[in-house]
């Protein structure tokens, strides 16, 4: 006869089950190191030192800061669990910050979280979980997860402002199999009510806001600090390609952008593509922002082909609504288009085009690729 579930969906007793909690210092990932304790789990929390700018405020509002690793440290103290630290800024720099220079260097807008979840966080971290021989890698992410005949779905949160499913679509099958998210079913100020009641010191600590390696979010710096060579002059051309302006660098614009172009014209002006190439900004009116039609590569699927048999929706950007939309995928899983059913502005290369579909449980993640036109 089965044991009953615990609340991870393992047939094990909480008191038999080691699980891992990714520790980063914050509210949320605190408080998921509390539930898991409160409730009789082996828990062993982890931190990642990835960034460090020498900048120790107890104010920071970077994740992953020399802060953070203190606040994780004082509420493993708290909680009576073991703690480690790993240290992962080579791993950082490559997998994440190279990326991050080389994308904006490239005319496109990247989206460092999700390397991030992809390589140190999910990657490596899950392979030290294995190794301590962990039933489970316990996160903070506002995910939700619902386990089924020993398949882990992931689906949007409930809370819709916090839901972070968009910057995990790249985890992998066997990731998702083995990572849980306990999160996923709360508010925001549940989690901070929690986190009260358990008498954490970072029940009230700030959300972080900038991205760690790009402080008060001047991503600009960050890049001529690695790539000096990316800031070069180049021509504002408008849609019939005469030059009517100059920039100082492709970095410093995305699709989509209307400030700090500098250039005046009988109606409001808007960055509509970026040509790394021959180093130009193309700009034109807001209506020809709009876009349907997006090809995607690099794909990624959590689900079986036959979920895209139902009605399909896709996140373009992070902050963005839900899109109803047609994909069509390569035989060899290569490519996909996607062609949405009403327009939709400031779609850029470098961003990733997310799918979902909708069940009983909720919005259900089924993948995603990495848009490139």
């Amino acid at each position: 006869m089965n044991k009953e579930l615990n609340s991870i969906g393992l047939n094990k007793k909480p008191s038999e089950t080691t699980v891992v909690v990714a520790m980063s210092g914050g509210v949320d990932s605190s408080t998921v190191a509390g539930i898991m304790k409160r409730e009789g789990y082996n828990v062993i929390g982890i931190t990642l030192k990835l960034y460090d700018d020498g900048k120790e405020v107890a104010a920071s509002k970077q994740c992953c800061s020399g802060q953070d690793i203190m606040d994780a440290k004082r509420v493993a103290n708290k909680l009576n669990i073991e703690h480690k630290i790993l240290y992962y800024q080579n791993k950082f720099k490559q997998g994440v910050i190279d990326n991050f220079v080389d994308s904006y260097s490239k005319g496109e807008t990247p989206i460092p979280c999700v390397q991030c979840n992809q390589t140190v966080k999910f990657k490596d971290l899950f392979e030290v979980s294995k190794d301590l021989n962990a039933d489970a890698l316990i996160t903070g992410h506002y995910v939700k997860n619902i386990t089924s005949n020993g398949q882990n779905n992931m689906y949007r949160a409930i809370d819709e402002n916090r839901d972070q499913s968009y910057f995990l679509f790249n985890t992998s099958r066997e990731q998702l199999d083995y990572l849980r998210f306990p999160l996923g079913g709360m508010l925001k100020n549940e989690t901070r009510e929690i986190a009260k009641k358990l008498e954490l010191n970072v029940a009230d600590k700030p959300d972080s806001q900038d991205i760690c390696f790009v402080p008060n979010g001047d991503y600009v710096s960050v890049i001529e600090k690695f790539r000096p060579d990316s800031l070069k002059k180049g021509n504002i051309k408008d849609l019939d390609g005469k030059v009517i302006g100059v920039h100082d660098g492709i970095v410093n614009f995305t699709i989509g952008q209307r400030k700090g172009i500098k250039v005046s014209d009988k109606e409001p002006l808007y960055v509509l593509k970026i040509n790394s190439e021959k180093n130009e900004i193309i700009v034109g009116p807001r209506e020809k922002l709009g876009k349907k039609d997006i090809t995607l590569n690099r794909l990624n699927f959590l689900v079986d082909k036959k979920e895209f048999e139902k009605e399909i929706f896709v996140k373009v950007r992070s902050t963005g609504k839900l899109l109803k939309a047609k994909i069509n995928v390569e035989k060899n899983n290569e490519k996909a288009y996607v062609e949405l059913k009403v327009p939709e502005d400031g779609i850029s290369p470098g961003q990733a085009c997310v799918f979902y579909n909708q069940d009983n449980f909720g919005f259900k993640v089924l993948g995603g690729g990495w848009i490139i036109d």
